[in-house]
């Protein structure tokens, strides 16, 4: 496992993508390996098999849509998070990412601080886990 988590962000916004991975860069141990902005783009990444950490999706796109997306990632590895990222987050998009698995959900307008929390928590958790037994 590595010593930063591997990040891929599916974010339509240009200038939000850029703030959003200028920040999680910054204040955690979040190394974003790629982005784009559509379904089709993020299905194409994931289907070359580059190995990821966390994937952060918008649910509104230029193509296609974040929600057709996470139904597709779904079945993924253990260790591997998926975060839905959003402007259009309420109580049944809130229960209908549950159902798909999604690890956590933020509405971009109010809860940028509590995903920059939800990663730097899971880079602690990582880095516990790649620490030595002591004897």
């Amino acid at each position: 496992m590595p010593s930063c988590l591997r990040a891929f962000v599916v974010e339509d916004n240009a200038t939000l993508r850029e703030q959003l991975v200028g920040a999680l860069e910054e204040l955690t141990c979040v190394q974003v390996i790629g982005s784009c902005g559509t379904e089709d783009e993020a299905l194409a990444w994931l289907a070359t098999g580059q190995p990821w950490d966390l994937l952060m999706v918008d649910l509104f796109l230029r193509q296609g849509s974040g929600m057709g997306l996470v139904q597709r990632v779904a079945p993924r590895q253990a260790e591997q998070r998926l975060v839905v990222f959003s402007n259009y987050v309420n109580a049944g998009v809130r229960k209908r990412c549950a159902q798909l698995g999604v690890d956590a959900v933020f509405d971009k307008s109010t809860e940028i601080d509590a995903l920059v929390d939800y990663c730097a928590r899971r880079c602690a958790q990582v880095a516990a886990t790649l620490q030595p037994a002591k004897a």
